[in-house]
């Protein structure tokens, strides 16, 4: 396999500081969404596009399963196009480095405004930016079904593959590609909540990290109460908007050791709940935030452990993998992750 094929394509990409259609930024971004009790992503897809089979582009932009629960509190990212007025002398190919990340890409970005790449754009012409939506391959996906999936038509297929670089090379199950989505007419529901969206993204980025730790601090320990008394939907909630939206903006973000502690307590709540592939993600986020925590079987209990061993994150220690298994005066002298359970004491 090429490095191309196993490129990681980070999820921060696919969420902007501002929304792109409102904001009067060009690029194609997502706006954040705050599910409320009862949502469904169907729900939310026909509430903000008009269309329930746009589920699938939430469930790809997300990285969900297709059967993810929606809890209360969860963030949501529903990706929209980007917009921009063409100035004088710019070229697609020139416009696609900019907007895109590669100049390569500007037969795409011509495509997508129904013109061909060698028709240079007119000045003073609004051009639609499309939203590269993130898409994990797997078994038994081609270009050809994957183009027909998002972008409603197999002939498509040659615009992923020359939009990813892949040379005509087959897909292999976890690869990463990106497909560029035009079809992102908004509602005026999906409008009003992309305005919404615009301001909690702007209003948590109004603070510094300062602000963000300091309510890290004094909620933590209310979270913890939360696991402890098995009020995992009450934890969820709390998590989830304590994480806000600097995963999306990179800006006003806890410390290392909150975000681990945070994103711990999300995993112990999702398992408890059964939600496996929440709990999956959220170990992955963990494992990102304290990547020397050993996970100790001794330590944690076997569920996160089961949730944990397929979590997308740094390498693993201790009993999962790389590292020896720690020994008792390695595990004393290292503190437990937070929320973590020690067994009882053994009888004398």
């Amino acid at each position: 396999m090429s490095p191309r094929s196993r490129r990681a394509w980070p999820r921060a990409a696919l969420a902007g500081a501002v929304l792109a259609l409102l904001a009067g930024a060009d690029r194609a971004d997502a706006f954040p969404y705050t599910a409320q009790r009862g949502d469904t992503l169907a729900d939310i897809a026909e509430r903000f596009y008009g269309r329930v089979e746009m589920e699938k582009i939430l469930v790809a932009a997300n990285g969900f399963e297709d059967d993810v629960p929606m809890l209360p509190g969860m963030r949501v990212e529903v990706p929209a196009v980007g917009h921009h007025r063409v100035e004088p002398g710019e070229t697609w190919s020139g416009l696609a480095e900019t907007l895109l990340g590669d100049a390569k890409r500007g037969e795409a970005l011509a495509l997508s405004n129904d013109t061909m790449p060698w028709i240079p754009p007119a000045p003073g012409r609004e051009i639609v930016v499309p939203y590269p939506l993130r898409y994990v391959v797997k078994r038994g996906d081609s270009t050809l079904s994957i183009a027909y999936k998002f972008l409603g038509n197999r002939d498509d297929a040659y615009v992923i593959d020359r939009y990813n670089h892949l040379r005509g090379e087959p897909l292999e199950p976890g690869d990463v590609v990106l497909i560029p989505v035009v079809d992102l007419v908004l509602t005026d529901l999906g409008r009003a909540a992309a305005r919404e969206g615009q301001s909690l993204v702007l209003s948590e980025a109004g603070g510094d990290d300062a602000d963000v730790q300091g309510r890290a601090s004094r909620e933590l320990p209310l979270l913890a109460d939360d696991i402890r008394a098995g009020r995992w939907v009450e934890a969820i909630v709390r998590g989830n908007q304590l994480l806000g939206a600097g995963q999306l903006l990179g800006t006003g973000q806890p410390t290392d050791e909150q975000a681990a502690a945070i994103h711990l307590a999300l995993v112990e709540a999702y398992v408890a709940l059964g939600y496996v592939e929440l709990a999956r993600s959220a170990c992955g986020e963990w494992r990102r935030a304290a990547p020397d925590t050993p996970l100790d079987p001794i330590e944690v209990s076997p569920k996160i452990l089961k949730a944990c061993s397929g979590a997308p994150s740094a390498p693993s220690i201790g009993a999962m993998g790389v590292d020896p298994e720690p020994s008792a005066s390695s595990s004393a002298r290292r503190p437990p992750p937070p929320g973590t359970r020690k067994p009882p004491p053994e009888d004398p």
